[in-house]
């Protein structure tokens, strides 16, 4: 038994739990974007979506990605999982999703400042991002094909 004892399937349901509302959020924010994005910067409807993003990200999404990192390195020690494989694959994927969120926050604030530097089919795709990281880090913990 690991360090978290009988806790051990409480807090992988924690972390399971809090992963659906950090995906859920990483899904929610883009879509948000491609209809801010065609809004007329200084207009009523740009400032709510500047209202509705900015509480996305701090009500849904930082939280949930401080508690998916907390409680996902808890079970990473529990489980002896620093020499395994497909826990290097996984960690990979869910740096590179937290970055996703740093961009998404940043291209945020762009959107707030009247910026739109991207196309709109440019953010339609950008919303596929944490769909497709989020299948892979699931094959990854549930086959653990290395």
């Amino acid at each position: 038994m690991g360090w978290l004892g009988n806790a051990y399937p409480w807090v992988k349901a924690a972390h399971v739990t809090f992963v659906i509302f950090w995906v859920a959020g990483l899904f929610l924010l883009p879509r948000f974007y491609v209809y801010h994005h065609a809004t007329a910067p200084g207009s009523a409807e740009d400032r709510a979506w500047i209202e509705r993003e900015r509480r996305t990200r701090s009500i849904i999404l930082t939280p949930a990605l401080v508690i998916v990192w907390v409680l996902g390195l808890a079970l990473a020690v529990h489980l002896g999982a620093w020499t395994m494989g497909w826990f290097h694959a996984k960690l990979l994927f869910v740096i590179l999703l937290s970055g996703y969120q740093g961009w998404l926050g940043a291209y945020g604030r762009k959107l707030g400042r009247g910026d739109r530097p991207l196309e709109n089919r440019t953010l339609r795709i950008m919303n596929e991002v944490p769909g497709i990281m989020t299948a892979i880090i699931v094959v990854l913990v549930i086959v653990k094909p290395f």
